[in-house]
């Protein structure tokens, strides 16, 4: 195994501790980035205040240790690919 696929490896393990962590509302929150809504949209769906969709995405990219809602678009993404590939 190469340096690189040990350290992509040990971030996939990271990326999938930091999804469990996340709570229910946290991950309705990611799922409304992930379609591209911005965060009106989303706490109207949700019935919150945008402050409080803020605050969640603030606690999600921290889980996540990522730095952007992109970011976190593009891990939710990664998940969502590799539980379909383990489920085939």
């Amino acid at each position: 195994m190469t340096m690189t696929e040990m350290k992509r490896r040990d971030a996939d393990g990271d990326l999938n501790v930091g999804f469990c962590e996340l709570t229910p509302t946290q991950l309705k929150v990611l799922e409304g980035v992930n379609s591209g809504r911005l965060n009106k949209q989303i706490a109207f769906d949700l019935g919150i205040a945008e402050a409080t969709v803020k605050a969640h995405m603030t606690a999600v990219m921290r889980k996540l240790n990522v730095h952007n809602r992109t970011q976190a678009a593009i891990a939710a993404r990664m998940m969502s690919f590799g539980t379909r590939a383990e489920a085939q």
